[in-house]
């Protein structure tokens, strides 16, 4: 290749430059006014707070505050930017979707987030800021806790006089291993995808950031169980399968032979489930309307189905089912266990369109929202095809921990019955 030649005067790219650069001193010049408390700058949010803080300092915290407010300033404005035309990208590829059009990589974005590498505050300064932003400015609203098993089982005693049926972590294994060979999901698939979803050793009422064993830590999701339902899944599950389940319940209650109290609590459980699929059917059958249901109480008491002994495998297995039957429709059989559960974490049709050849090498920015991208450590700073790498090699660590070997065993002992007749 011959020299590179320089770009010529008034070219695009130059015009392009000079623009990007008025903006960036355009915005510095605003961190500026904000910092020094200059006219109209009170019209921003949060100005008021910089400028009255900045009379605090002497001379050279003043200068190194304003230098940090600046590249701040300059920082979120192209984070903001950046995050835009993700949006952006994700609109048009969704538009191309529906008309049946091939994605390219010219579809994405080919970037990662801007990282901060402008002046930081020295410690006085930043301590200084902090108390600052912290002071008494009047009574707060307390933040509210996330829902928690207790409150699941409250709400369904309270709301559908339901008292979920709880059994052995070994007897709640073998009826979801049953269910999950039923519906054909392998071995495989199931052990692996709890081993990712509870670390190895999750208990049918494990809660997100709950140890499962300790039962220490705070709550940071309504997720439970096995394969970790959100109360949201669990309303939208019951909404389109619960009537199944509730005839389900009523063949098993008209069993012959069946123990008296068996019997009487499988009704009891019916009546119960009668009213939980009348509450979830009575908003439309869509995601936002089944996330908005599920945080009231009754919603609350439709999720403690997922810790009852009969319906909380069917509940759990049939959302993992859901997954297969999305990438069958799209032409995908067969799918590995790591492909199921990106399709779990990012949403069936966002995890298919990861695993296209278009969409496995570009920045995982263009497949989540800013907040769920900046909160989720496994995400950032990937590809789709390392995010599938990292999923696969922390389903190989947390194979190795006790639930999950408890589970693999549960499906061979299942196995070798079958062939034994039994």
């Amino acid at each position: 290749m011959g020299p590179i030649a320089a770009r010529p005067v008034g070219s695009a790219a130059t015009r392009g430059e000079a623009r990007r650069g008025a903006v960036r001193r355009a915005v510095v010049l605003l961190a500026s006014a904000l910092v020094l408390g200059a006219p109209g700058a009170r019209t921003a949010a949060g100005a008021s707070d910089t400028a009255e803080f900045a009379a605090t300092l002497d001379g050279r915290q003043r200068r190194e505050f304003e230098a940090y407010v600046s590249a701040r300033t300059v920082f979120d404005f192209e984070t903001d930017k950046f995050w835009r035309e993700c949006s952006d990208k994700r609109a048009i590829r969704k538009r191309k979707k529906s008309a049946g059009e091939v994605l390219t990589r010219d579809d994405y974005v080919l970037a990662y987030p801007p990282e901060y590498k402008g002046p930081k505050l020295s410690s006085e300064v930043q301590k200084a800021w902090a108390a600052f932003q912290s002071r008494d400015d009047g009574p707060k609203e307390p933040a509210q806790p996330l829902p928690t098993v207790a409150d699941f089982l409250a709400a369904a005693k309270e709301h559908y006089k339901f008292e979920p049926e709880r059994v052995t972590e070994r007897e709640f294994k073998l009826r979801y291993a049953r269910e999950a060979l039923a519906l054909g999901l392998t071995k495989e698939q199931v052990v692996r995808v709890y081993a990712l979803e509870t670390g190895g050793q999750g208990t049918a009422d494990m809660q997100a950031g709950i140890n499962p064993i300790t039962k220490k830590g705070t709550a940071i999701s309504s997720a439970l169980g096995y394969a970790q339902l959100l109360h949201a899944n669990s309303v939208n599950e019951i909404a389109k399968h619960g009537t199944a389940f509730v005839e389900r319940l009523q063949r098993m209650a008209l069993r012959p032979g069946l123990d008296g109290r068996r019997r009487t609590a499988l009704r009891g459980k019916v009546a119960s489930l009668k009213v939980m699929v009348k509450t979830a059917k009575s908003v439309p059958y869509d995601w936002e309307r089944h996330q908005a249901l599920a945080r009231t109480p009754r919603g609350y008491g439709i999720h403690a189905l997922n810790l009852d002994g009969d319906v909380g495998p069917w509940l759990q297995v049939i959302k993992l089912d859901g997954i297969m039957q999305e990438a069958r429709k799209a032409g995908r059989t067969g799918l590995k266990p790591v492909e199921m559960e990106l399709m779990n974490l990012a949403g069936p049709g966002t995890g298919l369109e990861m695993m296209l050849p278009a969409g496995l090498d570009v920045p995982t920015v263009n497949f989540f929202a800013r907040g769920g991208y900046e909160r989720n450590t496994i995400v950032r700073g990937k590809t789709s095809a390392e995010l599938l790498a990292a999923l696969e090699s922390r389903m190989d660590e947390n194979e190795k921990r006790p639930g999950a070997v408890e589970f693999a065993a549960v499906f061979d002992e299942i196995a070798a019955a079958r062939r034994a007749g039994r």
